[in-house]
């Protein structure tokens, strides 16, 4: 009847059956679906209500956030070692925070939206997918999964490339629709290059695994050095240096010392290494070479230099309200009369309708003031202590490996954060928080500790 009234949607009733079956009885495969459908979603955006979604995953893991909801008021309950651990804390820090500035928003509407989005990224993936992880396999399949979407995307977009010669100007959107800025796309290539790094040189893995993780580490090289994204390279070249810096074992103090050092070397000699940095006026290029050396240029680059007119901005609006901030989500639409003329650029806008603030910690701070800063930089320096620690105590070889994979994918993660901000999508948020519940996971079921009675929590039935 339907067919012959022309309804084919209902065609795909079977499957919707079966993902609801699935989100009762079996949520681990949810969560594993999601992860890879997430790098091959397409965002689509309802520019009448000002509404956008990333299709499928965003409706999928918003399913996620209604089910725990609902088991929670249930009387289920999650296992309160991962309730009370101090990542767990502090993410819970920063949730309470952005809900306290969503309540003195200046566009209340906007910055609920922002706050319900982030709780159907961090809920599935990091409360649950932290109990997925506890069989360890798990965490394999994670990375494996969107690496595998991954590679499917890097395939397409060096197919379009090859059509327009690898030019720069093509590296910028030959992406599309998978990833609407090449700087997303080249993000997401260096937050994983850690992990397939480590399959392809960890001893306990077959050759033939190795051999296939080698082969992937190409690919993604491929990816990231044709996305042109400056900021990406830097962030690996960052991870590089802190991989280093942990196997010889270096101690914090003679870090803390060089970083002194190179603060006061900053200071005493600032106006020197401005004029340096002014005369660079190499501006973006194909060659790999001189677009390096665009990275420093803040006198003609015009990416450089709006950077700095969004970083402007939002330090005015953070003068102006340096405890509650403006409201999460509220930068791209208030930014605009933070501007000074002589600032703009080029691609600066009156309006300021181009985005947001380019910064995982300026957007915060200009949004949600200075707790909200400091809630995002507790998450990271808890996530890498428990990291760090997780690899010092532990014996198991892959349970090593697979924590210092974790720590350098968020430095270089957030290295890139101090550029670019993608925690509000779906393609960066799955990852990185999936990295933190990977943490959360092997400290708390994979290290050896004192032994704990383990509570019957609300996941624990269904993955």
């Amino acid at each position: 009847m339907f067919i012959l009234k022309e309804f084919y949607w209902f065609l795909l009733a079977p499957l919707a059956l079966v993902i609801a079956m699935l989100y009762i009885f079996s949520m681990d495969k949810i969560l594993l679906m999601i992860t890879f459908l997430t790098p091959l979603s397409i965002y689509l955006v309802d520019s009448e209500f000002n509404l956008g979604v990333s299709l499928p995953a965003e409706p999928l893991m918003f399913g996620v956030l209604v089910i725990v909801v609902l088991k929670l008021i249930g009387g289920y309950g999650f296992d309160r070692k991962i309730i009370r651990h101090p990542l767990s804390i502090a993410i819970f820090a920063n949730l309470a925070w952005i809900l306290v500035t969503t309540l003195t928003s200046e566009l209340p509407a906007v910055s609920a939206k922002f706050l319900i989005a982030r709780l159907w990224f961090v809920i599935p993936f990091f409360f649950v997918a932290a109990v997925l992880f506890k069989d360890f396999s798990n965490t394999k399949k994670f990375v494996w999964l969107y690496v595998i979407a991954l590679f499917i995307v890097v395939i397409y977009t060096t197919i379009r490339h090859t059509q327009y010669s690898f030019t720069e100007k093509a590296g910028n959107w030959v992406m599309d629709p998978f990833y609407n800025d090449h700087t997303a796309y080249g993000a997401i290539l260096a937050l994983f290059i850690p992990f397939i790094v480590a399959f392809t040189f960890g001893k306990s893995y077959p050759f033939s695994v190795r051999m296939t993780s080698f082969i992937v580490l190409l690919v993604l090289f491929l990816g990231l050095f044709l996305s042109y994204s400056r900021a990406a390279w830097i962030s690996i070249a960052v991870g590089f240096s802190i991989y280093l810096v942990v196997l010889l074992r270096i101690k914090f103090k003679y870090i803390l010392g060089v970083i002194i050092f190179l603060f006061i070397g900053f200071v005493s000699f600032q106006n020197q290494i401005m004029e340096v940095l002014e005369r660079n006026r190499q501006d973006s290029s194909t060659n790999f070479i001189e677009h390096i050396q665009s990275i420093y240029n803040i006198s003609s680059d015009a990416s450089n230099l709006e950077r700095i007119n969004r970083w402007q901005a939002g330090m005015r609006m953070f003068e102006d309200r340096p405890l509650v901030g403006w409201g999460p989500g509220t930068y791209q639409f208030i930014y605009a009369p933070f501007q000074r003329s002589k600032e703009k650029t080029i691609i600066s806008t009156n309006l300021g309708d181009m985005g947001n603030a380019h910064s995982e910690y300026i957007g915060p701070l200009a949004e949600q003031g200075l707790p909200g800063l400091i809630t995002i930089v507790a998450v990271l320096i808890v996530g890498v202590y428990t990291a760090l620690d997780v690899r010092r105590r532990s014996k198991n070889r892959e349970v090593r490996m697979m924590s210092l994979a974790a720590t350098i994918s968020l430095i270089t993660y957030f290295t890139h954060g101090f550029l670019n901000n993608f925690l509000d999508t779906d393609k960066a948020s799955v990852p990185v928080w999936g990295f933190f519940a990977i943490i959360l996971a092997l400290d708390i079921y994979h290290t050896p500790k004192k032994e704990e009675k383990t509570e019957s929590t609300l996941v624990d039935q269904s993955v």
